[in-house]
């Protein structure tokens, strides 16, 4: 297959902003049939018509708005990146790309990034998945760095840097209840209900092998990959939640939940996970360091 002529992308995309043939030609100094020539052979290499003609305008197809939205990003990041190698000022302003796991707390990552969402000289793009999707974006520099909370291996086909950025002790939350029964670690969850973190948490795995070792088996009652919906789930229980406090914050504060116990040496550790480069982000630098 021919490689994308991105010469052609340019003229479609100035095409689709002015939403008119003769506009384009003018701005982009060329006949209205040059250019109709050049949006053909882009559509004969896409396979898709790109415009359709409604009321004598011309109109995006859903195949033309999806290749407006790449090709805005494929000239905004080449306006980024001659900015970016020659030191001078970006036009807009400068983006910051973050990728975080789907079961980190959404209240870490709010904590985290508190200092440039308070900025309006700065865009954020927040993106969610999973470890497997998000390191490869992350290689590809389509992420500037990846919030995680479990440890991420290193060699040398990826040499990720790794920067623990906060660690938390984890709680058992629940609701309060006038006339419950005094709770008493860890042998009151031999009876009680517990929400936990799904089998790939970390502190899921650090709970388990603590219960091996005091040997007591807990009672089960929901598993929740996602922290947002532990959260909720934790509201509506009668039992207890594992959950590091940061993530039912608001619960806390407002007494909707309420610490039945500390678990003491269990712990939940956060990371930023960056790839090594020659041209840092200055506003990455700036999360890190506040964090560390």
């Amino acid at each position: 297959m021919s490689a994308l002529n991105y010469h052609h992308l340019r003229y479609f995309r100035v095409i689709a902003h002015e939403r008119s043939l003769t506009r384009a030609a003018e701005q982009l100094h060329v006949s209205s049939s040059a250019l109709s020539i050049q949006l053909r052979q882009l559509e004969a290499r896409l396979g898709q018509p790109l415009f359709e003609r409604k009321n004598r305008r011309i109109e995006l197809t859903e195949a033309g708005r999806i290749t407006l939205e790449y090709a805005d990003s494929i000239f905004k990041s080449g306006e980024e990146l001659v900015s970016t190698l020659k030191g001078g000022v970006r036009k807009g302003r400068p983006v910051v790309r973050v990728g975080a796991v789907a079961t980190l707390s959404r209240n870490f990552q709010l904590g985290w990034l508190k200092p440039l969402l308070v900025r309006d000289d700065v865009e954020l793009v927040l993106r969610s998945g999973t470890l497997r999707e998000l390191l490869p974006q992350l290689a590809a520099h389509t992420l500037d760095v990846v919030l995680t909370n479990t440890t991420v291996p290193r060699d040398k086909s990826t040499p990720w840097r790794v920067v623990k950025i906060a660690e938390q002790a984890a709680s058992l939350v629940g609701r309060p209840g006038k006339g419950r029964k005094r709770f008493g670690f860890p042998e009151s969850l031999r009876d009680t209900p517990m929400v936990l973190p799904g089998p790939e948490s970390s502190l899921r795995e650090s709970f388990d092998t603590l219960m091996e070792h005091v040997g007591v088996k807990p009672i089960v009652a929901v598993e929740v990959d996602d922290m947002a919906m532990l959260r909720l789930v934790a509201r509506e229980t009668r039992g207890v939640a594992l959950v590091p406090p940061i993530v039912v914050k608001d619960e806390l504060e407002r007494g909707v939940l309420v610490e039945w116990a500390r678990v003491a040496g269990l712990k939940e550790s956060f990371y930023a996970v960056t790839a090594s480069r020659r041209f840092t982000n200055p506003y990455l630098k700036l999360l890190i360091s506040n964090a560390a």
